[in-house]
């Protein structure tokens, strides 16, 4: 009877498991998010730009969704002082634009958060570049 009751379970659960593969695919870790040039001049509409790649093979990661930008002063303690950034196509593979009015000189926290298509997660990072006159 246990016999019984233990192999119904068992495959059971390997038809559960069938219908809900367990995906093993990269975790946001493996993506490394790098700013090009991380002094940036001062300017209403100064260009900062970053790379996107697979750290697992170093190959550049195109077409990822950007859901989250962010960029402040937080590295110079000011992290209520916060402007606007606004992304600009590309035509390098794994390089993203942005535009950001930079009104002062200083360090900048830029947050950005990006989904890659066909992971489950967010590739989520803060990065700071500094900015002068």
């Amino acid at each position: 009877m246990n016999r019984t009751l233990f192999s119904g379970t068992a495959v059971l659960l390997l038809g559960l498991m069938a219908m809900h593969p367990v995906r093993a695919g990269a975790a946001a870790q493996d993506y490394e998010l790098t700013l090009l040039n991380n002094d940036i001049r001062q300017g209403r509409e100064a260009m900062v730009e970053l790379r996107l790649t697979d750290r697992r093979s170093g190959a550049p990661v195109s077409d990822a969704i950007i859901f989250n930008t962010a960029l402040d002063m937080a590295p110079d303690g000011m992290p209520d002082m916060g402007t606007a950034i606004e992304p600009v196509g590309s035509s390098e593979p794994g390089i993203y634009h942005f535009k950001a009015d930079l009104s002062m000189s200083g360090g900048w926290r830029l947050r950005i958060g990006m989904m890659i298509q066909g992971e489950p997660e967010p590739v989520e990072r803060d990065l700071i570049l500094k900015v002068s006159p």
